[in-house]
C-alpha cells in the first residue's frame, strides 16, 4: 500500500476506535475536515478519504454542507445463516415484532414469477404486501408469494396475519426447512407505501424462496430492509 493509503487507513482506524469506545456517540458531528486534518496532520483529501470509508461501512454519514455526523446503531441484527423468521429475529434482540398487512390478493402468478419460483406457469398464488415494524416503527416492506394449493380449500386470506412462518407452523404445519436467498442493494422512491413511504429510498433487498423439507416451494418473499433499521451479519469460517 502507498504512501496515502498508509494515511487514510491510520485515519480511519483511528475514528472507527473512538467510534467503537464510544466517544463519539450517536447523532454526534465529527470535527471538520479542516480540524481532522490539523489533528492527523495530513491532507484534506486524506481525511475525505478515511470518512468515505467510514460511511461505506456505515458508521457516518455525510451531510454535504453541514457535516459528518456518527449514525444510529440499527434498529435490528440479523444472521443471514439462519433460517429465522423475521419477526423471531426482532424479538430475539430486544424488540418488539409488529406486522401491517397493506394487501391480500389471490391471482395468477406472472410468467417471470412463475420462473424464478420454479412453480408451472398457471400457478395461483396469494400474494400480501407487508410493513414490518419493530417497536412501532417499520424496518421493513415485504412482498410475499404463496402457492395457494398449500392452504386447504375453504381458506380465506384475511385469516392470515402476523407472522407468516407462525401462521405456517400453527395453522398449516408447514415448517419452512431452507431457502435459497439473494441480497441486492436498491435505491427507489417507490417499494413501500404509507405516510412514511417518501422517506426511505435505500433499501437491502433479500430475495428468497423458502422450501419445505420434500423441497416443495412454500414461499416466495421479497423483502426491503430499509438501510440502518435493520442490518445482517454473516458468520464465516475458513
Amino acid at each position: 500500500m502507498g504512501s496515502n493509503g498508509t494515511l487514510v487507513s491510520r485515519v480511519s482506524d483511528d475514528l472507527r476506535s473512538r467510534l467503537a469506545a464510544g466517544d463519539l456517540p450517536p447523532g454526534s458531528r465529527l470535527p471538520t475536515e479542516s480540524e481532522l486534518s490539523a489533528e492527523f496532520q495530513v491532507s484534506r483529501p486524506t481525511v475525505r478519504a478515511a470518512l468515505r470509508e467510514l460511511e461505506a461501512l456505515g458508521l457516518v454519514r455525510t451531510q454535504h454542507g453541514v457535516g459528518t455526523f456518527v449514525t444510529e446503531p440499527p434498529a435490528v441484527r440479523a444472521g443471514l445463516e439462519r433460517l429465522d423468521s423475521i419477526t423471531e429475529s426482532i424479538r430475539a434482540t430486544g424488540h418488539q415484532p409488529g406486522m401491517s398487512y397493506a394487501s391480500r390478493v389471490v391471482r395468477p402468478v406472472l410468467p417471470e414469477e412463475a420462473a424464478t419460483m420454479g412453480v408451472p406457469g398457471d400457478t395461483v398464488a396469494l400474494e400480501v404486501r407487508r410493513a414490518i415494524m419493530a417497536d412501532g416503527e417499520i424496518v421493513a416492506y415485504s412482498y410475499d408469494l404463496m402457492p395457494m394449493d398449500i392452504f386447504p380449500a375453504d381458506f380465506d386470506p384475511a385469516d392470515l396475519d402476523g407472522s407468516i412462518f407462525g401462521f405456517f407452523r400453527t395453522r398449516l404445519g408447514i415448517v419452512p426447512d431452507h431457502a435459497l436467498g439473494e441480497v441486492h442493494a436498491v435505491t427507489s422512491n417507490h417499494v413501500g407505501w404509507g405516510t412514511e413511504a417518501a422517506t426511505h429510498n435505500l433499501f437491502v433487498l433479500l430475495v428468497q424462496r423458502h422450501y419445505d423439507k420434500a423441497d416443495k416451494l412454500v414461499l416466495y418473499s421479497r423483502t426491503y430492509f430499509i438501510e440502518g433499521r435493520y442490518s445482517f451479519s454473516i458468520v464465516r469460517h475458513g
